[in-house]
């Protein structure tokens, strides 16, 4: 090509490189740009002075400095040209640009590699809109991978949600339900998709629409109670709680339904509270057939049945018999209580014999129903339920069920009717013998008022031939008085001591029995006034005396009559100090410390004779139960609520068993063939156990407490144990301090301020 002809060209490429709109550029292989357009310039932000010899490197920071380094070095390897380098660069102002530039290696006339050559256009709108595009698209990926991760997670935690749950759509079809209600209620998902689930009774719509109207006001519902039927036609007892939901426009979008079957809740609650109600029955129903009437009609209610009974176990006949039975018909309840049959036929008896429930449910085919109870009963049953009624060691009868209103009976229920037998076992049992002890009572009661009478009688009988000889020994010792007869003296007193102690077991019980008429008293009185004048007549004959009549009418009237002493305010410190006198001047013979802490001011409102045998009788047991060389005392004091007595020895003690027994009746703590009978006063002086039982007697008919604390002396633990009656003849004490320490007994009394 001649010279005019390269220039042509040369002018003809300047014109079409510096009119391109993308930048032409030529680096050396170092990277300096030795050659370039205008557009190169305006994309870089340089003059064309300001960009002649800069590396590429100036606009580039130093990480993607080294990516480019390296790319170029790819190309000047292999020799190929790349087309799809984007680099971000930054302008001569700091601005960031995105450009998009070819390159291939250029060569000089020997093949040299002598520098690069390329196109650079910039793409920065491009490269951010495909950025963003890149990143919603990125972004719609995520919120649907997001939100098929959520509709995996909530299908999966409805699915596992143990309560029944279901999706409406507006129009109340199904859209979902999980499988806690398919287990429920019966119908698959596949059945109630895009239907309505037909399980609200009839007799419950208005209030499901009620319901409904009440959601799309208030939003969400809880604890709604109500009732729906499941596929097989089961009525259930229902809490339902139930919300709207929406789109993201806040528009309705449909219904999430939770259902909890509450059947079995609401059963156990019917059957605890039942049971409580008949737990409650024997302390409201005293009378045994009460109570088991309670029992049949709360098994009525809540088993649901037509009838239901109670059948108890004759054992000694050997028969089965209805001491209640309850029925919807009243007539049939009325027969079944007047039938018997044998012990060994019926369900009764299966149950009885296998210790536990039986249903049947029908009865025309059971071979252990007994069909002679129906024919008298003019009943007709057609299933029923016996469960055995349980004590610790036997069955005593059965509990029955009969014709189930709702279907057929269940284990549930016969763990309902086991239940309340194993409740009524005990009070059922317990009535029986309330009963038998109730008529056991009256019996001993009987036998007690004609034991009082005996006695009674007894002792009025023994007064008048006691009184008689008390006499006739005085009349003696006046004759022997006058008489030259030896050793009369001791004989005639030792006769006289033991009538005087006959005389105080007849005083003792008539203390006992103050309440009571005297018959003797009565005759003798009519007889007195009837005979008067006889009497007299033949006591003047017989004794020249004149008014012996009224002296035997005041006699008879002193032994016989009944007494009634007056009530007195006694200072009971005055009173016990004259009484503890009177009892050392009788207890002589024996060698006790008998001591006193009276505090003054005590006073008691009750008969003086009364008081006087209390504060005797208590003195003398302490004295009788004390060994020579032993301790009394004698304590009154004043507390807020009165005034207190104690006595208190250092004696032998009473054991356990006979303080449990002692005011019982009647009872000395002496084994019997331990008694003697002595002076009063001495030591285990053979005591009448009057004393302690008549003070008994007198603290409930005039307010006072009376309280025994005794030990027994741990030298002779047993009542037939013998203590020497002397201290210094114990073998067990060295000293008085060994007894004092060892046993004892303090009998308190409080009288009332």
């Amino acid at each position: 090509m001649n010279p005019d002809d390269q220039k042509i060209n040369m002018e003809r490429f300047g014109v079409f490189v510096e009119g391109i709109a993308e930048g032409v550029y030529e680096t050396n292989l170092r990277g300096d740009f030795t050659f370039f357009n205008r557009a190169l310039c305006r994309l870089f932000g340089c003059s064309p002075e300001e960009m002649l010899h800069r590396n590429f490197r100036e606009f580039m920071d130093e990480y993607r400095a080294q990516q480019a380094f390296e790319r170029f070095n790819e190309v000047y390897r292999a020799g190929k040209e790349i087309t799809d380098l984007v680099w971000q660069i930054t302008r001569q102002g700091g601005d960031i640009r995105i450009i998009e530039l070819s390159a291939r290696l250029i060569l000089d006339g020997q093949g040299e590699r002598t520098g690069f050559r390329g196109i650079a256009r910039d793409i920065t709108e491009r490269h951010y809109a495909q950025k963003a595009l890149k990143e919603s698209e990125q972004r719609y990926l995520s919120q649907y991978e997001a939100s098929r991760r959520a509709e995996v997670r909530y299908r999966t935690l409805l699915d596992f949600v143990p309560d029944p749950l279901m999706v409406f759509h507006l129009d109340g079809t199904v859209a979902y339900v999980n499988p806690a209600f398919v287990n429920v209620f019966g119908w698959s998902l596949e059945e109630l998709v895009g239907r309505r689930i037909p399980f609200v009774p009839p007799d419950l719509k208005e209030q499901t629409r009620a319901g409904l109207g009440r959601l799309k006001q208030e939003k969400v519902i809880h604890g709604f109670e109500t009732k729906r039927l499941t596929k097989s036609g089961r009525l259930l007892d229902i809490r339902l709680g139930a919300a709207m939901f929406y789109e993201e426009t806040d528009r309705p979008a449909g219904q999430v339904v939770i259902l909890r079957d509450v059947t079995a809740e609401k059963r156990a609650t019917r059957i605890n509270q039942a049971l409580l109600r008949v737990s409650m029955a024997p302390h409201k129903s005293r009378p045994l057939n009460e109570f088991l009437e309670v029992i049949i009609k709360e098994i009525q209610e809540l088993i649901d049945v037509e009838g239901a009974s109670v059948i108890l176990l004759d054992e000694a006949n050997r028969e089965f018999y209805f001491p209640v039975a309850v029925y919807e018909d009243t007539d049939a309840g009325r027969k079944m209580r007047e039938i018997r049959f044998p012990a060994d036929k019926g369900v009764a008896a299966e149950v009885v014999r296998r210790g536990e429930g039986l249903i049947v449910p029908d009865t025309s085919k059971s071979p252990y129903f007994y069909q002679q109870v129906d024919e008298q009963s003019q009943y007709r049953t057609r299933n029923m339920l016996d469960v055995p009624i349980v004590t610790k060691d036997r069955i005593i009868g059965v509990l029955c069920a009969v014709n189930k209103k709702g279907g057929d009976f269940d284990r549930t229920d016969v763990d309902t009717l086991s239940a309340v037998a194993g409740t009524v076992a005990l009070p059922i049992e317990n009535a029986r013998v309330n009963q038998e002890l109730k008529c056991s009572y009256q019996e001993v009661q009987s036998l007690n008022q004609a034991k009082d009478r005996i006695i009674h009688h007894l002792s009025h009988e023994l007064k008048t031939p006691v009184s008689v000889l008390s006499g006739s020994l005085s009349i003696l010792g006046r004759k022997l008085a006058g008489m030259d007869v030896h050793d009369m003296d001791r004989t005639l007193e030792r006769a006289q001591r033991n009538l005087e102690r006959i005389l105080d077991i007849e005083y003792g019980i008539e203390d006992i029995l103050r309440d009571r008429k005297y018959q003797v008293y009565r005759m003798m009185s009519a007889l007195l006034d009837v005979c008067a004048d006889e009497l007299e007549v033949l006591a003047v004959e017989e004794l020249g005396e004149g008014e012996v009549v009224d002296r035997i009418r005041h006699r008879i009237r002193e032994l016989f009559g009944p007494t009634e002493s007056p009530v007195e305010k006694i200072s009971l410190t005055r009173f016990v100090r004259e009484r503890v006198e009177a009892a050392r001047a009788r207890m002589s013979q024996r060698r006790l410390s008998l001591m006193t802490f009276l505090e003054n001011d005590s006073w008691v409102r009750m008969p003086r004779d009364v008081l006087r045998k209390v504060i005797d009788g208590l003195i003398r047991n302490a004295v009788e139960n004390t060994p020579d060389g032993g301790r009394i005392e004698v304590n009154v004091r004043k507390d807020a609520e009165g005034s207190i007595l104690e006595v208190h020895d250092y004696g032998v003690g009473i054991t356990d068993e006979n303080q449990r027994r002692l005011f019982e009746s009647v009872f000395t703590t002496h084994e019997t063939a331990h008694y003697s009978s002595k002076r009063p006063y001495d030591f285990r002086a053979g005591g009448k156990g009057f004393d302690l039982l008549r003070t008994k007697i007198f603290s409930e008919r005039y307010h006072f407490q009376i309280r025994l604390d005794s030990n027994r002396c741990r030298f002779i633990p047993r009542d037939a144990d013998l203590c020497p009656g002397n201290i210094d003849l114990c073998a067990h004490c060295g000293d008085a301090g060994d007894c004092f320490s060892s046993g004892g007994t303090t009998v308190t009394i409080e009288f009332p301020g």
